[in-house]
């Protein structure tokens, strides 16, 4: 698609708005219609519904109550919503793959109608709360790129080919950086943000925490030390899990972390660029809770509290790694950095901070509405947009999620 605007662009928050739009529509191109339209299980959405989702937020929450909007279909109020209780009903989750009409095509053109309608009412001036509104809007869809290529990868590895999203050169596999640690002082620290720049509300508010002296590795744990975990019976081994992560080992038969297998006696993984040789150098991937705390129990350490990663974070000298490159879709290899390549699961519970306050009305339902039976992630990983990682930033996942980029970091006393 490509959108044709009535006036140049002339503010930076335009020139943002075009920006991230464009890179969700470029992140679709690797998919077929056909693709964009399939779902391959309930956590996962199709590429069509992420598309048009992120347009119904700036209906919804910016264009309706500006006045004067004329909806593209009013059908897709229903139909895109995803969890806006005060919005009303919505079409199930489960289920949006079944919602073969509108197609790809017409989800385009829905995207070019809101498009024009906002970059109008930006040109016109915004208040305030309408700013505010544009912004969540655009990392709201930041947040939908990278699920677009997360669940597009789920679908894909359902294939009994494994397809590729991009041609992806096989790359080298040079040895890993050893293993190193590094010493955080205790004490009394501040952690949250700050209010300076964008942040979601449960990054708030800012508060002390007390720490007691830790070391934390100074890279996140690699593919090959995930084999010596595997060849030490590592998901054979119940002493090693929590009580729920050993249920989930024998319910869902987990020997490996997501997409790996073995072809010919060698270890290869399911990525964008298809099925590719396992690097040992890359930082292990799509392993869910239950394993990291598994894997970190091995090793005789355990994993971060949210608090430890954010207060170690802020003194890494080369703190990015690999962020969202639409011709990579894959990590880098592991590094001394803390945001990039994959989200590290710490071992905090996804909590409101002391003082939390969801703001009113649907917008308020953003975050707070999860806050159970869900664990924090730090970081950001290789499909996280650049400009939408922080330190402060706190990603959630259900304990035995591993469709996510996620990994690991150790920590110890």
């Amino acid at each position: 698609m490509t959108l044709t605007l009535k006036t140049p662009a002339t503010s930076p928050l335009l020139a943002r708005f075009l920006d991230v739009r464009a890179l969700t529509e470029r992140l679709a191109t690797r998919l077929s219609p056909e693709d964009q339209t399939a779902q391959s299980m309930p956590d996962a959405s199709p590429t069509k519904w992420h598309r048009a989702h992120t347009s119904w937020f700036f209906e919804e929450f910016l264009l309706d109550p500006a006045g004067g909007y004329r909806p593209f279909d009013p059908t897709f109020r229903y139909l895109f919503n995803s969890y806006y209780e005060a919005v009303g009903p919505r079409h199930p989750r489960p289920q949006r793959g079944l919602v073969t009409r509108p197609s790809a095509a017409e989800v385009g053109r829905y995207r070019e109608h809101v498009e024009q309608a906002v970059i109008a009412l930006i040109q016109s001036g915004l208040g305030q709360a309408q700013v505010g509104i544009v912004e969540l809007g655009l990392n709201h869809e930041q947040q939908h790129q990278e699920l677009l290529v997360m669940d597009a990868l789920h679908l894909l590895s359902c294939h009994p080919f494994g397809p590729a999203m991009i041609d992806r050169p096989v790359e080298d596999d040079p040895d890993p950086v050893p293993l190193t640690w590094r010493a955080i002082t205790g004490g009394l620290y501040e952690i949250g943000h700050d209010g300076v720049g964008f942040a979601y509300d449960n990054e708030g508010p800012r508060h002390t925490v007390h720490l007691v002296p830790f070391e934390i590795a100074q890279r996140a744990v690699t593919n090959e030390d995930w084999l010596a975990f595997i060849a030490d019976g590592g998901y054979a081994r119940p002493e090693l899990w929590l009580s729920d992560g050993w249920a989930a080992v024998q319910q869902h038969g987990w020997q490996v972390p997501g997409y790996w297998q073995q072809q010919d006696g060698q270890w290869v993984a399911f990525g964008s660029g298809g099925v590719r040789p396992l690097r040992r150098a890359e930082p292990v991937c799509h392993v869910s809770f239950y394993e990291a705390d598994a894997y970190a129990r091995w090793a005789g350490a355990r994993l971060p509290t949210e608090a430890e990663w954010e207060v170690a974070a802020r003194d890494v000298a080369e703190l990015r790694g690999q962020l969202l490159d639409p011709d990579r879709l894959h990590p880098g290899l592991t590094g001394r950095h803390m945001l990039g390549d994959v989200w590290e699961w710490t071992s905090s519970a996804y909590l409101a901070y002391p003082g939390f306050r969801p703001v009113e009305g649907a917008v308020g339902e953003y975050n707070g509405k999860f806050m159970s039976d869900q664990h924090v992630l730090r970081g950001a990983s290789c499909v996280t947009p650049a400009g939408h990682e922080r330190l402060t930033y706190r990603n959630f996942y259900p304990a035995a999620a591993r469709w996510a980029f996620a990994g690991l970091r150790l920590a110890r006393p």
